[in-house]
């Protein structure tokens, strides 16, 4: 290939790869969670923690499963050793050397558990291991839903962000010029105008404080779902239809069942992890039994004709079938410093397990508080920004009439940005305090 023609499929692999990063995804907030839940780095990090505990319970299995293994053994001596021998009697020695020059043995040996606590111990450990594994890619997945949430909705509130300034701005704008064209023609005063030009310089910084976050909260966006930083993302959803499905009452009147929040059940999980480390220890004390049965086939010569055939060579073959009974006596109080470190482990584990319960319970009162005052703020906020519209609007009149001063229009407008600000808050708010509720309920 010449260089010409990889230069050109070089660059236009990149400008593939460029495209594909840059085609633009459309999502809507349960399809974002949707995708995240499956694309997400802790996501996919947390099911291949599964995966590996899966493996890891057969691997516990399988050490009390029949183990087979073979051995091949090829001596050459080089240089036999001499053994010396009176072998006449006549007081002298007599040098000798004593089997073949090259010897081979090929062997197979089975062994098998018969009776092992330790393993039977080992079998509950590596199930609880994964059920362990399990019940944090739960938690994974319910973080993953609660940042997707968070992340999604933090995005459309600078997309919202920005529309109300923008709608601002022109609405001040065109109220700018009519006042200059009036103190123009005398009938204004230049402070209003000034008045009015302090007003929008503030609405501009804002907005362009508002520009940069908004590309800021949408990489945040494609990092919580797994996606490539510059990939274009168009939400579908709005901040006024997820509100809107938030507001659900019923939630706040779900009975809480300990048992379903998935810290409780690691807290369980951690306990029952203690007691078979107790379990195991006291295990230590009891016999063991094993058995192995080896086969095998032993050949020697003076030249290497093991691989021949027909040349005479004799293979001599040899079986044995052992059983290994083990009995712990005495060690010194060594196992039962190990059985009491194991039972207070236990003890910590409850009393851990007893704090988790409490805590849980109280994080439940404070999110459904939470949630429930972020839904009365929010109908607040939409009466006060309704009134400081109407407040806005009646200002405006009456100082394009003359009978309104700069500073009435100048709080009135304000008063109006403040209370903007406070409604898409308080939707933010709902959202996320939801999502957190959600998250103890163990709730999708």
């Amino acid at each position: 290939m010449n260089l010409s023609r990889f230069l050109f499929i070089l660059s236009l692999l990149l400008c593939l790869t460029v495209r594909a990063q840059q085609e633009l995804k459309s999502l809507s907030l349960e399809e974002a969670i949707a995708f995240g839940l499956e694309n997400s780095y802790a996501a996919m990090g947390a099911a291949m923690d599964v995966d590996a505990a899966v493996k890891r319970k057969w691997e516990a299995t399988a050490t009390g499963l029949p183990q087979i293994s073979a051995r091949v053994d090829y001596q050459n001596f080089l240089k036999q050793q001499v053994t010396l021998f009176d072998a006449n009697g006549d007081g002298r020695d007599d040098e000798f050397t004593f089997g073949t020059k090259q010897n081979m043995q090929v062997f197979a040996t089975l062994n098998q558990i018969i009776f092992d606590g330790s393993y039977l111990v080992g079998l509950q450990s590596a199930k609880t291991f994964l059920n362990i594994s399990e019940q944090n890619k739960i938690k994974t997945d319910l973080e993953v839903r609660k940042d997707i949430i968070e992340a999604y909705s933090n995005a459309l509130l600078t997309d919202e962000n920005i529309r109300i300034l923008e709608s601002n701005r022109a609405s001040l704008q065109k109220t700018l010029d009519e006042t200059r064209a009036m103190f123009e023609a005398g009938l204004a005063e230049e402070e209003s105008v000034e008045q009015l030009q302090i007003t929008q310089l503030n609405i501009e910084n804002s907005l362009n404080r508002s520009r940069r976050l908004k590309d800021v909260a949408y990489k945040l966006l494609n990092i919580t779902l797994g996606i490539d930083l510059n990939t274009p993302l168009l939400l579908t959803d709005s901040l006024d239809n997820l509100v809107a499905q938030n507001l659900v009452e019923s939630i706040s009147e779900t009975p809480f069942q300990i048992g379903e929040n998935i810290d409780f059940q690691i807290a369980e999980t951690n306990t029952r992890s203690q007691e078979l480390l107790l379990k195991l220890e006291k295990s230590r004390a009891l016999p063991t039994l094993n058995a192995s049965l080896n086969g095998g086939t032993t050949a020697n010569n003076d030249s290497f004709t093991f691989l021949s055939s027909g040349n005479g060579q004799r293979w001599f073959a040899s079986s044995l079938f052992a059983l290994n009974l083990q009995i712990p006596l005495f060690s010194s109080l060594e196992r039962s410093a190990k059985t009491q470190q194991a039972r207070i482990a236990l003890m910590q584990a409850q009393t851990q397990q007893k704090e988790a319960e409490q805590r849980i319970r109280l994080a439940y009162e404070s999110a459904k508080t939470d949630y429930e005052f972020s839904v009365e703020t929010y109908q607040a906020n939409k009466q006060n920004l309704s009134l400081a519209e109407r407040i806005e609007r009646k200002n405006q009149v009456k100082f394009s009439e003359g009978v309104g001063s700069s500073f009435e229009l100048a709080e009135a407008q304000r008063q109006l940005y403040t209370a903007q600000q406070n409604y898409l808050q308080s939707i933010i708010d709902v959202i996320n305090n939801k999502a957190t509720l959600e998250n103890i309920l163990n709730t999708k």
